[in-house]
């Protein structure tokens, strides 16, 4: 066990939400501060306000990943008596930095959208907006037979062999492995200048090119060998497609009913609701933030509502004309990934044998307050 660097924490972190993911121009990383330090406390926010900032300083963070950026237009100026300027100031001081994932963690899998979609109990939920075609590698290593089972399963954990529903697929068959151990060698089997023949394994598996790296590096990390054998190949096969919102069903309920079930489900006082409060409601969407662009992705999919934030005036007419009934529960209810990645970062920072404590920010950010 021990006490990671930031470096290290993010880079578990880009395992579970990469940067790839993020959609274009989208301002995402390290915002703030530095990463080359010891990191013993993380906070896990939705918005870097001032109010956050204070409750970092107060438990001592050492780094807050946030889901919106605090810098999102570009700067032409810092100065420290600006409302901007002078949390920025504060978190310099501290020495604390700011780590965003916006649309890269909406879109993983297990993020905000994932999230959003437990929280409603949606079933047989699917993607509602694909922006990202996952790409496959074809993995292959040779192993000496007696540690073919301990790679296989590393391999497994670390993302490879993920088929639909199906996880830790791999082909294996016997063969003879030949070798000359080198000078200022040191053979796991074999001594230098002797041909060696060894029985292995050609061991070979599927993995998302954005899990490539990590997969090699684990193996490798695991592989007896001095000079590990592999090779990758390029697969024509589709990975899974990730994107934007998801759709799935819930028991039939009216939209008031419906209405009732969100306000309690994402913890909120008040939703604005458009359409008729007795239709009947089977099939939902649900898309955190601001959703207007995408109101159509949930009619073409058949939703019978679409539950997004910030709907603007003139969307909600064209969705009625639609037919598409609309909950609208506030941008604010991305805070459900606060808990949420505070349990995924804390188990594969337990599995890392990485000793930090990870909490989620507990003050309210949320602007609007109904009278």
């Amino acid at each position: 066990m021990k006490i990671p660097n930031g470096h290290e924490v993010i880079q578990l972190f880009e395992q579970f939400s990469p940067k790839g993911l993020a959609m274009e121009g989208d301002k995402i990383g390290l915002q703030i501060g530095r990463l080359n330090k010891k990191v013993e406390r993380i906070m896990i926010a939705l918005d870097v306000l001032e109010n956050v900032i204070d409750e970092a300083i107060e438990k001592n963070v050492q780094l807050i990943i946030a889901h919106h950026p605090i810098i999102y237009r570009p700067l032409k100026n810092l100065l420290t008596d600006t409302a901007q300027g002078k949390m920025i100031e504060k978190l310099l001081k501290h020495d604390i930095a700011v780590y965003a994932a916006h649309t890269n963690l909406d879109v993983a899998k297990g993020g905000v959208n994932d999230l959003l979609a437990a929280a409603l109990e949606l079933k047989d939920a699917e993607v509602l907006v694909p922006t990202f075609d996952t790409k496959l590698k074809k993995l292959v290593v040779f192993v000496p037979v007696g540690h073919a089972e301990e790679i296989r399963k590393v391999l497994g954990n670390a993302g490879a062999g993920f088929i639909g529903n199906y996880s830790h697929c791999s082909f294996s068959a016997n063969g003879m492995g030949r070798f000359i151990p080198g000078e200022n060698t040191d053979p796991y089997i074999g001594e230098a200048g002797r041909l060696e023949e060894v029985e292995e394994v050609r061991l070979e598996t599927i993995v998302p090119e954005l899990l490539l790296k990590k997969t090699i590096t684990a193996m490798i990390k695991a592989h007896p060998y001095e000079e590990v054998a592999y090779d990758v190949y390029p697969l024509e096969n589709k990975g899974e497609v990730l994107g934007l919102g998801r759709i799935g069903k819930v028991p039939e309920m009216t939209l008031g009913e419906f209405a009732e079930k969100v306000k309690t489900a994402l913890d909120v006082s008040n939703v604005r609701v458009v359409g008729d409060l007795s239709s009947k409601i089977k099939k939902v969407a649900v898309l955190g933030g601001d959703g207007n662009k995408y109101f159509m992705n949930a009619k073409f999919h058949g939703a019978d509502v679409y539950v997004t934030g910030d709907i603007y005036y003139h969307t909600a007419h064209d969705a009625a004309m639609q037919g598409l009934n609309m909950i609208d529960p506030g941008h604010n209810v991305e805070k459900v990934m606060k808990k949420g990645l505070t349990a995924t970062l804390q188990k594969m920072c337990q599995e890392s044998g990485y000793i930090v404590e990870i909490f989620p920010s507990e003050v309210n950010t949320d602007p609007f307050q109904f009278i």
